[in-house]
């Protein structure tokens, strides 16, 4: 997993730099993009200029910095953040909240809901609910968090039929994330779900033949019953505020017919 250095020992220099090396981006590439030259681009990471608020985000944008880092690099060079960081109950964001919750209820009777950085699931809808029916009432108390229901032994891991191979999918995503945004919090949440115990595979879990799915399913018993899902992920397009910049609303699309006429009947 890559690591980036801190604002507290680093300037902005070393920090463009470690994001740029990390988008495999050479300098000159970097110039050209940003409207800048290559030159100006190594001075600023060795020290030797201080670049503008202007080019601090500029360089930013072309390097597709999350926006809480943003915030991080102009800090590092001396700026004020840019970007304010709002609590989802504030007033402010209530459009959010009702269109978000408008979104996730229209999308019943299959699974869908809105986590944000850490996986804690700010809105859920009935479709999420009915499938963690039953798991350990621990791991339903606030902060519900997804990355723990899903892999813990008492939460839906017993339930997964494929579990391993969901499980892996489920801690590179998080690899991902935790190298675009540098997050100490969520390096020990994955270390914490990474060491919970995976049972040994049962061959009668998995078909004996490949299924023809167009992408890796979520395969759940719920009931007796093995449903099928497919995980789709979506965010803000241009956010202006790093808790909408951080939030991602995940829907679970039938992967079979079986899994469409048993929802439609589980929740009418």
């Amino acid at each position: 997993m890559t690591t980036h250095p801190s604002t507290a020992d680093q300037g902005v220099g070393p920090l463009l730099r470690a994001w740029r090396e990390q988008r495999r981006v050479s300098q000159l590439e970097l110039a050209l993009r940003a409207d800048s030259s290559a030159r100006h681009i190594s001075f600023v990471e060795t020290g030797r200029s201080r670049p503008s608020e202007e080019m601090v985000l500029r360089l930013a944008e072309h390097l597709d910095v999350p926006v809480r880092e943003r915030n991080a690099l102009l800090l590092a060079a001396g700026y004020a953040p840019r970007y304010p960081e709002t609590p989802l109950d504030d007033p402010a964001l209530g459009a959010l909240r009702e269109g978000i919750e408008r979104l996730i209820g229209g999308y019943e009777p299959y699974p869908a809901l809105v986590v944000d950085a850490l996986y804690n699931v700010v809105a859920a809808n009935r479709g999420i609910m009915a499938l963690v029916d039953g798991v350990d009432e621990s791991l339903l108390e606030p902060p519900l968090n997804t990355m723990r229901l899903a892999l813990h032994p008492q939460g839906l891991a017993p339930r997964i039929r494929n579990l391993r191979a969901w499980r892996g999918h489920l801690l590179e995503q998080m690899e991902r994330q935790i190298a675009l945004h540098r997050s100490e919090p969520l390096r020990a949440l994955y270390e914490e779900v990474a060491a919970y115990p995976v049972p040994e595979a049962d061959p009668a879990e998995e078909p004996a033949e490949p299924v023809p799915y167009f992408a890796l399913p979520l395969r759940i018993e719920h009931e007796g019953r093995t449903l099928s899902f497919i995980s789709s992920i979506s965010t803000f397009n241009t956010p202006m505020d790093v808790t909408v910049a951080e939030l991602a609303i995940e829907t679970l699309l039938p992967a079979d017919p079986a899994t469409v006429k048993y929802l439609q009947s589980l929740l009418p």
